[in-house]
């Protein structure tokens, strides 16, 4: 199966008329506002899937299967709680707290309406008909219970690619999400009809082995944190969005945050930040500095904060440029102290002046023991990822060497 920007632009705005339609009849059918969060169409590995649906809440699902323009299922995921208050307000029950045959009913009801808000989306996009089943209601914690009997639901080492919308009920708490699992033959088909005659593409395998470089590097950023600060952090989340470039900036969290960004320059181009709530920032400070000041983001702590993005960026790509015989350089670390969005809009318009969409290559690193959390933003220039995944060599990437070519100690003395 091939890729190319042109067919997963065609999806990327499938998705979101999809979503548009959905909130607009969410809100005719409930009287709840209701507004489009984040879409995005996310390349992920069967464990992190599990791993989303595994949170420990209990849920209430919709799903149905669909046909002819494309085949697979569309699922619309309710936390436990949201179910029950979209029962309230279709039944004026204030009490509802379980699921009787007519609160089934009316969430059924309800998520058969929004799954087929998406599925007019994409075939308003498509320009084709999609064939969809009776509505199934499925409750439970884990993803077996959602998509483990699924066909197209990928096992934990499969490289999938997954449709993710957010709506947002403005004033109520109602939180869902939706996802739809394409059936990966059908796929490929609409990709095929949908791709830029002249463009080149890029195998969906070789995207897989990229996002697996991506992987080792983040694992050889989580052990050089270790190393330098002697917390001890672990990769916990991975995936890699492909999404507007207009859309990246809503999944920076609404807070004050601290880090590093990197322009790179090689075969991928593009940027790399490592971003820091204050609280993480302070830990980073605390752990590198011998005698830490009262104010952390002050010039020692600045400078601490920049030490550590320089060796966290040479671990990070240092693995892609081996495997891809190549060179990549990263400039020198820009310290950034910055309110949510903020920290990305200056990356988002340099790359907009040439690009719509973008590949981001996601990463968050958590320490078990610390308030500490590293958001990791990988952002390649589009053409420049294409061409270097052109010439990736997938079966050297089990064996890449990801091991920064400068060492620690040597960072730490220059």
């Amino acid at each position: 199966m091939k890729l190319d920007i042109k067919a997963l632009g065609t999806f990327y705005e499938m998705a979101r008329e999809g979503a548009g339609l959905a909130a607009g009849r969410l809100t005719r059918m409930t009287g709840v506002e209701t507004r489009v969060g984040v879409t995005k169409l996310n390349f992920m590995r069967g464990s992190e899937i599990q791993k989303e649906f595994d949170d420990g809440r209990d849920k209430v699902g919709i799903r149905v299967e669909l046909s002819d323009g494309i085949d697979g299922h569309s699922v619309i995921v309710f936390d436990r709680e949201s179910a029950l208050e979209v029962v309230r307000i279709l039944l004026d029950s204030a009490d509802a707290d379980e699921f009787d045959d007519m609160s089934r009913s009316a969430v059924t009801e309800v998520g058969q309406i929004m799954n087929a808000g998406f599925i007019d989306g994409w075939a308003d996009v498509l320009e084709t008909a999609i064939d969809v089943e009776t509505p199934e209601f499925v409750e439970g914690a884990t993803a077996d219970a959602f998509i483990g009997d699924l066909a197209e639901a990928p096992n934990a080492d499969d490289f999938a690619l997954l449709f993710q919308s957010r709506i947002e009920a403005v004033d109520t708490e109602i939180e869902f999400r939706h996802y739809l699992f394409p059936e990966r033959e059908s796929m490929a088909r609409v990709l095929d009809r949908h791709r830029d005659p002249n463009s080149v593409g890029i195998e969906y395998d070789k995207l897989a082995g990229f996002d697996e470089m991506a992987k080792q590097g983040a694992k050889e950023v989580a052990s050089n944190i270790t190393t330098l600060t002697g917390i001890d952090t672990e990769v916990e989340v991975r995936r890699l969005n492909f999404a507007s470039l207009e859309a990246i900036p809503e999944e920076i969290d609404d807070e004050m945050l601290v880090g590093v960004a990197h322009e790179l320059d090689g075969n991928p181009s593009g940027y790399l930040l490592f971003l820091f709530d204050e609280q993480s920032a302070r830990e980073v400070v605390e752990a590198t500095v011998p005698s830490p000041p009262d104010d952390e983001f002050g010039d020692l702590g600045v400078s601490a904060i920049k030490e550590l993005g320089n060796i966290m960026a040479s671990g990070f790509i240092d693995g892609w440029a081996n495997v891809l015989d190549t060179t990549i350089d990263h400039s020198p670390p820009e310290y950034i102290h910055d309110y949510g969005a903020a920290v990305i809009d200056p990356v988002v318009i340099q790359l907009g002046e040439d690009q719509e969409f973008a590949f981001v290559f996601d990463t968050v690193m958590r320490a078990n023991d610390r308030e500490f959390d590293c958001s990791i933003y990988a952002i390649p220039d589009q053409a420049d990822l294409e061409r270097a995944l052109n010439e990736l060599d997938v079966e050297k990437v089990a064996d890449a060497e990801t091991k920064a070519d400068v060492s620690i100690d040597e960072l730490e003395n220059a």
